[in-house]
């Protein structure tokens, strides 16, 4: 079981919602992918103009739990107003914060990232932060009191996969809420990776809504995810330098 804040979830993976070639498609990855949770950036919702296309409208939402991201957001004042919109709109009050401080590489802005988690949480969010794999602001991330840690394995959308498992890890080791690898993931092969580190959760949205066949992918993620949590949970051999025979040799026959 996934537990974050007072939600639980049986599904280790949350999908996004953005970039599907249509809504059916959209619609059909979710539905295969398992997912419980499905995040959307708060900007594109069209709060104040209901009669705008709606991204979310194939989608039964009654189904799912909601995670409104503050995507677009480049300061902490900015992601605790995309924040209190979606509060605002009925959502559920869980919230990923997202505060990107490069363009180039959209990685997050550590500072203020910190400072909207900070914000969020005395306002009552169940907050899930989106980071670097930086080790020491993750874990001040959750000494403030963030609900789960959200390390990027890679760049956002850049498909790289797990580019620091050393960092992952360590970040895995020293945290006791859920940690949810997000960002740069591009194959099942990636999402098992990360599962198998120790991962509790991954989020995904353009390795799926890119793909060729996203439907299909949506299932392989959500095998590879499930195949990845029972990987680590049974334990792996430890590796070792030289061969090691499979069978026994104890009572075999001369």
């Amino acid at each position: 079981m996934l537990k974050i804040g007072n939600y639980t979830f049986h599904s280790r993976l949350l999908l996004g919602t953005g970039k599907y070639p249509a809504f059916d498609i959209q619609k059909e990855a979710v539905e295969v992918s398992g997912t419980e949770i499905l995040t959307f950036t708060v900007r594109r919702m069209n709060i104040f103009e209901p009669s705008q296309p709606n991204f979310l409208e194939k989608l039964d939402l009654e189904s799912y739990s909601l995670l409104p991201n503050t995507a677009g957001a480049k300061t902490a004042s900015e992601a605790v107003r995309h924040a209190q919109l979606a509060r605002a709109s009925g959502l559920c009050d869980m919230i990923k914060v997202e505060v990107i401080g490069c363009d180039k590489t959209l990685l997050p802005d550590p500072v203020e990232t910190l400072k909207a988690t900070e914000e969020l949480l005395k306002e009552g969010f169940t907050v899930l932060p989106y980071t670097s794999d930086d080790v020491v602001l993750a874990r001040k991330l959750e000494e403030l009191g963030a609900h789960a840690i959200m390390p990027g394995a890679s760049p956002i959308g850049s498909g790289q996969g797990i580019v620091n498992p050393v960092n992952l890890r360590f970040i895995i080791e020293q945290a006791s809420v859920p940690v949810i690898v997000d960002a740069g993931i591009g194959s099942p092969a990636d999402a098992a990776y990360a599962m198998e580190l120790g991962a509790d959760a991954v989020l995904l949205n353009t390795a799926v809504s890119q793909a060729k066949d996203p439907v299909k992918m949506a299932n392989a993620m959500r095998l590879a995810i499930e195949g990845g949590r029972f990987g680590y949970e049974a334990g792996r051999i430890p590796r070792k330098r030289y061969a090691s025979a499979s069978s026994p040799m104890e009572g075999m026959s001369v």
